[in-house]
């Protein structure tokens, strides 16, 4: 797969911060309190858009390794 530099969208500014959350998905895990939904941010430093995608179980750090090259 070919690596590519970030590059917002709105703005063409190549500079960003990267950054991860957990979040609960259905009712078992809402009870228990579960985080069991992975996803990173990648947030444009200038004019603050930011993409949001969905973490894989396997391997989380995919998507940011694809951004960031």
């Amino acid at each position: 797969m070919e690596k590519m530099q970030y590059v917002c969208p709105k703005c063409k500014n190549t500079h960003y911060e990267s950054d991860q959350f957990q979040a609960t998905g259905g009712n078992f895990a809402k009870i228990f309190d579960i985080q069991n939904k992975k996803f990173f941010t990648v947030t444009c430093t200038r004019c603050g858009y930011t993409e949001l995608y969905k973490g894989n179980g396997s391997d989380n750090m995919d998507i940011l390794d694809f951004l960031l090259g």
